[in-house]
């Protein structure tokens, strides 16, 4: 022990002189840089301590579990959870919503194999139907509109074509693109009426015989017609025999010559469930009667005049034309209804459409003045 004495005193003699001075002191705080540097590449080797997390056990014991401190596998408080998943579901992209209409001009699309729906119980009946990629036919089969203009819009549904082929392909040819056509539902060959429709831009939908006012006077053929008397699913059956006449149309309507279908309309069990499965087949609906209010589940429209009304001559369409410019002025839009092509009816068409745009009117076709469907009402 005495020994080691002077061994310990060199040392230490030495340590003193080494630290003594500034030198001494730069050398302290060198050394503790060193020693630091040593420590800390020790703990990032050895990665973090684990921290107890408490859960419990079967018994309701609190039993203790080992976790790391990684801060992907720490559970995240509820609230930070909910930022995440609303996070997450913002930067998901949104389907638009499905809507009527065409921006584009030109002629209207051939009938598209991608939107007909093949009836299994019956292979010659094709349906309408959106596509897979979500294109409906009230937006592929409509005519080309520019919706970004803010002139107040007019538009005129002609009803009645093909029950007279001279009539219909005169109204087709002499009459603006923007004039919608309405289909009569009984036509057994309408195939080059369509085509040539659709190469003058006109977009088309396909009347719907309803049980009328004044039935049975007034028959829309209640052998294949929607009735009243008839069971819902009945009159469904009948629907998918009507909508699979013809193809390429962008909805339907209720106005058949001058009957509108008032009966049917006037019972919600059953015209609601027409409306849904219109809807539900990507179809927009014109409602010939006029001043109606929005229609439920289906974009739609009612009318606001019906032009050939008795008296029918020059004078009381002109008249009727003009009422309807003036409406369209007052309220921003308007709808008339012509139940048949008749020649006199369409010479004053085309001299009036040949006006609008000088009373800063723009003649729209009816996909582009259909409403979204109303909300249902609330219960009480």
């Amino acid at each position: 022990m005495a020994a080691a004495l002077p061994g310990i005193r060199q040392v230490s003699d030495l340590v003193s002189d080494w630290l003594s001075g500034w030198r001494g002191l730069a050398r302290f705080w060198a050394g503790l840089l060193v020693l630091s540097a040593v420590i800390g590449g020790v703990l990032q080797i050895l990665g973090p301590p684990p921290v107890q997390v408490t859960a419990k056990g079967p018994a309701g014991q609190q039993s203790p579990l080992v976790a790391h401190l990684d801060p992907n596998s720490v559970p995240h408080p509820p609230a930070a959870q909910s930022a995440a998943a609303k996070t997450t579901a913002a930067a998901k992209p949104v389907a638009p919503p499905v809507r009527p209409g065409r921006n584009m001009p030109g002629p209207i699309a051939d009938p598209d194999p991608a939107m007909l729906d093949p009836v299994a119980s019956d292979p010659k009946l094709v349906l309408p139907r959106i596509s897979i990629d979500g294109r409906p036919p009230m937006s592929a089969y409509a005519a080309g509109f520019d919706s970004s203009t803010l002139r107040p819009r007019v538009g005129v549904l002609l009803a009645g074509i093909g029950t007279t082929e001279a009539d219909s392909m005169a109204a087709i040819k002499t009459l603006p693109g923007g004039i919608t056509l309405a289909i009569a539902p009984y036509v057994t060959d309408i195939s080059r009426l369509l085509g040539v429709a659709r190469l003058n831009e006109h977009e088309y939908l396909l009347s719907l015989p309803m049980e009328p006012q004044g039935y049975p006077v007034n028959d829309p053929d209640d052998r294949v017609a929607l009735m009243t008397s008839l069971a819902p699913a009945e009159n469904l059956a009948r629907l998918h025999a009507i909508l699979g006449r013809i193809t390429g149309y962008a909805g339907v309507t209720d106005a058949l010559g001058s009957m509108h279908g008032e009966r049917l309309a006037a019972l919600p069990d059953q015209f609601d469930a027409v409306l849904e499965e219109v809807a539900a087949r990507g179809l927009l609906f014109v409602d010939a009667r006029a001043g109606q209010p929005r229609l439920p589940h289906v974009w739609s429209r009612s009318a606001d005049i019906v032009l050939d009304d008795d008296p029918l001559n020059a004078t009381s369409l002109d008249q009727r034309l003009d009422a309807l410019t003036h409406l369209a002025l007052d309220k921003g839009s308007a709808l008339a209804v012509v139940s048949a092509p008749r020649p006199v009816t369409v010479e004053r068409l085309a001299a009036w459409a040949n006006t609008l745009a000088s009373k800063g009117l723009a003649l729209a076709p009816v996909s582009a003045l259909v409403l979204p469907p109303a909300k249902p009402e609330r219960k009480q």
